[in-house]
């Protein structure tokens, strides 16, 4: 894992305080952590916490000028050893299905050849809904590796499925994917 660079995608889930925890264990690790949020997920966890955990700025308008002449979701897209979503919201999930790229995230998505990971969170009706279950299946069509969700309580209140599975079997799913040292 040390050297290799983690596109970290957080999305609007209220699960996206958990990005934290995961971007300390892969620095800790020593991946190079480059964190993308989408503009519903700054409303549940300020940026300049990822970024002084990453100890890189976190990009989250896809016009923001980089100080460099490549188009700044083409440079994430193109360095990343791996594009993982954590959180993914049923949204965001469906924009990649289907090939919609509203944000620097979804952007980044289309732009990539990298491995893509995602780990959903959300309410588990959301979850159940067949357009989300036939959207998941288009990812694992196309090849990218897709964390279960946890049982448990939910945000919401309802009990049940949706819940962002521990960041430490996430971290481990992510180690495998990228070769441990």
């Amino acid at each position: 894992m040390k050297g290799q660079r983690v596109v970290l995608g957080v999305t609007g889930s209220i699960a996206a305080y958990r990005a934290a925890d995961l971007t300390s264990l892969l620095v800790a690790a020593g991946v190079d952590v480059r964190v993308v949020m989408t503009e519903a997920a700054t409303k549940i966890v300020a940026p300049i916490t990822l970024q002084t955990l990453s100890r890189h700025p976190v990009a989250v308008d896809l016009w923001e000028e980089n100080g460099n002449w490549e188009p700044g979701h083409i440079e994430l897209a193109d360095s990343a050893d791996l594009l993982a979503v954590v959180p993914a919201t049923a949204n965001t999930i469906a924009l990649f299905a289907h090939g919609m790229a509203p944000n620097l995230l979804t952007n980044i998505y289309l732009a990539t050849r990298a491995k893509v990971f995602i780990a959903p969170a959300m309410n588990g009706k959301m979850l159940a809904h067949p357009a989300t279950q036939a959207n998941l299946r288009i990812l694992e069509n196309r090849g990218h590796l897709l964390h279960e969700t946890a049982e448990g309580m939910l945000a919401c209140g309802y009990e049940g499925k949706g819940k962002l599975a521990p960041v430490e079997s996430i971290f481990e799913r992510m180690k495998s994917l990228l070769g441990s040292d």
